[in-house]
């Protein structure tokens, strides 16, 4: 499928999330909503994690594409574009999102599933931000920036703004709290646009 049919797709998966929740989500359900054949989503999705998956894949997609290399400023600055550029991403389905994450609390062995898929999402936020690191280091700042990110996701779930204020705020706290962390286990992450290495995030 081309990038607008997986991003038409998406779309019709959250708006079946949104009226059916998470366990009413059936491969007729998403066919009947998306127009794509049931025999074409056989082949996309043979599970219903895969199109969760799909999900990340748009989403991150969308990050990147708007992505301008060489920004410059300040690599706390870019990484909180970039993060609030995923919520932008995620803003047309909320209401679908917004009933997994729901959905998500009651079930932990989905939740642990998930989990290194946003880690290795976050991993190219870090990419989008052209924030460099190398081993241990890159591992740890992406265990950091998945820490800003829940801890922001609980902030934009709560968040009925049209600018997305509170959300904003709630990254600008979270991102705070995990540079003063990594200053104090000593985390440093290379800036890929700037000569002097900067403070990044370790936990949040």
């Amino acid at each position: 499928m081309s990038e607008t049919n997986d991003d038409a797709l998406i779309g019709a998966l959250w708006r079946v999330v949104a009226a059916h929740g998470w366990d009413g989500l059936t491969m007729g359900r998403l066919s009947a909503e998306s127009g794509v054949p049931l025999a074409t989503l056989r082949d996309r999705f043979p599970t219903r994690l895969d199109a969760l998956v799909l999900h990340g894949r748009v989403v991150d997609r969308a990050v990147l594409d708007g992505t301008v290399p060489g920004q410059g400023g300040a690599a706390r600055d870019r990484l909180f574009d970039v993060l609030m550029r995923r919520f932008d991403a995620m803003q047309p389905h909320r209401a679908g999102i917004l009933r997994f994450l729901a959905h998500l609390r009651r079930d932990p062995g989905l939740a642990a599933v998930l989990a290194p898929r946003i880690a290795m999402s976050m991993r190219w936020m870090l990419d989008a931000a052209e924030i460099g690191g190398e081993g241990c280091a890159r591992r740890a700042m992406a265990l950091g920036v998945v820490g800003v990110w829940l801890a922001t996701v609980r902030a934009w779930a709560e968040d009925e703004s049209e600018d997305l204020g509170h959300t904003m705020a709630a990254l600008d706290r979270a991102l705070d709290r995990a540079e003063q962390m990594a200053r104090t286990v000593g985390i440093m992450a290379r800036d890929a646009s700037a000569a002097d290495p900067e403070v990044m995030p370790d936990q949040a």
